[in-house]
């Protein structure tokens, strides 16, 4: 196996490996694992596995999940076909972590590319504990103890009918996690907050608070000027897909975000989501 890293920041190609190999032999996997806790997101080529060998490798990390919008494959449960072929759909071209509208968010990801744009289609992955490392010291004072709420409602439901809408958030509701979280494997501070953020639950204090304008628009241009974090460069890597490229990151420490450049063409993506834990 070798090891290519792509930025000073975030980010490996490793070459060399099949992940159906990896998938059955825990030496291989373990090796995988410590690089995707080193670099945070891991990009192979070439992997012309099978569906069930996807899914067995990402099991080797712990439980999938399915989603309550896009579903899963039916001969695989946990293998979410994202295909966007037929008309275009602006879900992922936004800074997110994935299932941060879950009390137990995703732990990670493993993606596979089946069909690609000529030109287009990048996605790029942020390394949110460097974006924390790097805010100004009185800004980690005063989100220290901060939670925020996030929702599915108000992004994957907003296109719904209100009914639709209205049943996707009761089946899902507004969930609480720390603005800045702690990786339960590595112990390092991570910048918590993403497009699902839809505003602080603690943050109307006395110290925070002097008059009704420092609650609104302060509290918000606080979370917008958390949010610009992901934006920034030095932070980030951007992957280039071809078909049967591989990627697998950490959701607990990145952001990613689908470059919605190459409508209409197609592209179409299998993920295999893995179970997280609950924030802290």
């Amino acid at each position: 196996m070798r090891v290519e890293q792509l930025t000073c920041c975030i980010g490996a190609e490793i070459s060399g490996v099949n992940l159906g190999d990896a998938a059955r032999d825990a030496d291989l996997f373990a090796e995988i694992k410590a690089l995707l806790l080193k670099h945070r997101v891991l990009f192979l080529r070439d992997q012309d596995i099978s569906r069930a060998e996807h899914v067995a490798f990402a099991r080797r990390f712990g439980d999938l999940e399915d989603h309550p919008v896009a579903g899963s494959d039916p001969d695989h449960p946990g293998l979410v076909q994202i295909y966007r072929s037929d008309k275009r759909e602006n879900y992922e071209n936004n800074y997110h972590t994935d299932g941060m509208w879950r009390s137990t968010p995703t732990m990670g990801c493993v993606l596979r590319s089946i069909e690609v744009p000529p030109v287009g289609g990048d996605t790029i992955w942020v390394n949110m504990v460097e974006a924390y490392k790097n805010l100004p010291e009185d800004v980690k004072k005063r989100i220290n103890g901060l939670r925020a709420k996030s929702s599915i409602e108000h992004s994957f439901g907003a296109v719904m009918p209100e009914e639709n809408r209205l049943a996707l958030g009761r089946d899902n509701p507004m969930v609480e996690h720390p603005v800045v979280r702690t990786h339960p494997e590595t112990g390092e501070k991570v910048l918590y907050v993403s497009s699902f953020t839809t505003h602080f639950s603690n943050y109307h204090t006395p110290e925070n608070v002097r008059f009704g304008l420092d609650k609104t628009p302060g509290a918000s241009q606080l979370l917008n000027y958390l949010l610009s974090q992901a934006s920034i460069p030095e932070y980030q890597v951007r992957f280039r897909w071809k078909p049967n490229s591989v990627a697998i990151w950490d959701n607990r420490s990145t952001q990613h975000y689908a470059v919605m450049d190459y409508w209409p063409a197609p592209r179409k993506m299998e993920r295999a989501a893995i179970i997280g834990d609950k924030p802290y």
